[in-house]
């Protein structure tokens, strides 16, 4: 008896293993071929390049003047000029901390894309599963409606029976027909999505097992774990210390902009050459642009605010519904652990103690219950999924 207990344990587990394996497998196909995901990819890394460009100092500047003389033994002049135009230096040591941070803030970006298409796959997933199991229900109810239906005729053909049981019979079995029709073109469809979102190529779940279940802490940790990781709450805290850079800029910007050359002139057989040089007057061309980028560094922080408290609140919404889903499903689980209705009621049935009418209504009923019961798991493990979701 033990040795057979052991085994049981052993399937189980390994059973266990095979939904959580079949899962992430799908996970880490649609995370490698979405199509989604790999136009975002390539997107930052053409903002990575763009990001670095114009944090060099404009093109040197070529002048060559030819003037001739008049009368004729004036003679002609000759002017040369190569100069360059430079920032002050501390313009471009910001420049290159402000493409650093935006370059940073990729990194986060594509991470909240991929996390948002891998928690609806995760879903899609859960779905499926619920199907197949919703499937297999349906698929024993066929069963054993045709059954009671093959009975009844037979009865009926020994003068047994009634033609209204067998119409009863029929049309339960058109119902149930019905409900697998619309559920096996539910798992088309979902299916459907999965390969999508695999970028076209094909994937398929047939599980009925879900994964197993993580150990879920308390509020406070998981939500205090998951806006350590968030990607979106690190995007806008990178956000504001890009602002916060472009501000420092923006302060550079304004200094004067220098410019160094070369200069020649050769006129009447004399030559004179020498260095060029100019500064300009910062007097209106960046007006306002600090007080812009001291409104965005302020805007920044009101966005980071308010994300923390939407976020708090929007993972608490969750974490309490995933507390209520665990005590349906506790309850429904206690449940149908220690009965078997559908069995008591064929018993009952042909004892004779339910008429037909009796026997499908409370088969319906029952019907229905579990299929609530299906529900409620499957929606349990959604809300795990969105929980979950900083993981991904």
């Amino acid at each position: 008896m033990r040795i057979i207990f052991v085994k049981l344990i052993s399937i189980a587990f390994l059973i266990d293993i095979h939904a959580q394996s079949s899962m992430d497998q799908v996970l880490v196909q649609i995370g490698m071929n979405n199509k989604t995901i790999q136009a975002t990819k390539q997107y930052y890394e053409a903002a990575k390049i763009q990001f670095k460009t114009g944090n060099t100092p404009s093109n040197p500047f070529v002048e060559y003047d030819y003037l001739s003389g008049s009368p004729a033994n004036a003679g002609n002049q000759h002017d040369f000029l190569i100069k360059q135009q430079v920032d002050f230096p501390t313009s471009y040591i910001k420049k290159s901390q402000l493409a650093s941070e935006q370059i940073a803030q990729t990194v986060f970006q594509v991470t909240a894309l991929r996390q948002d298409v891998l928690l609806e796959a995760k879903k899609y997933c859960i779905q499926l599963i619920y199907r197949n199991k919703l499937q297999a229900q349906l698929n024993i109810q066929k069963q054993r409606t045709e059954k009671i239906l093959a009975d009844f005729q037979t009865k009926m053909e020994k003068g047994d029976g009634t033609i209204l049981d067998v119409n009863k019979a029929k049309l339960q079995l058109i119902d149930i027909k019905k409900q697998a029709q619309e559920n096996r073109s539910a798992i088309n469809q979902l299916n459907q999505k999965l390969i999508e979102l695999n970028g076209g190529i094909e994937i398929t779940v047939k599980d009925t097992i879900y994964p197993m279940l993580p150990t879920i802490p308390e509020f406070a940790q998981l939500e205090s774990d998951y806006e350590r990781v968030e990607p979106v709450l690190k995007i806008l805290q990178q956000q504001r210390v890009i602002h916060q850079k472009q501000l420092e800029l923006s302060k550079a910007m304004r200094l004067p902009k220098i410019e160094l050359g070369y200069h020649y002139q050769g006129i009447l057989g004399q030559s004179y050459h020498g260095i060029h040089t100019g500064i300009s007057l910062p007097l209106w061309e960046n007006k306002n642009t600090v007080k812009h980028k001291q409104a965005q560094l302020l805007l920044s922080d009101l966005e980071l605010d308010a994300h923390k408290n939407e976020h708090y609140y929007h993972i608490k919404h969750i974490y309490e519904k995933y507390t209520n889903l665990k005590i349906s499903l506790q309850e429904y689980q206690a449940v149908f652990s220690s009965l078997n209705n559908t069995a008591l009621l064929t018993k009952a049935f042909d004892l004779g103690e339910l008429n037909t009418i009796q026997y499908f209504t409370e088969l319906n009923h029952y019907t229905q219950s579990l299929t609530n019961y299906l529900q409620t798991e499957r929606d349990f493990y959604e809300t795990i999924a969105e929980l979950y979701k900083y993981q991904l």
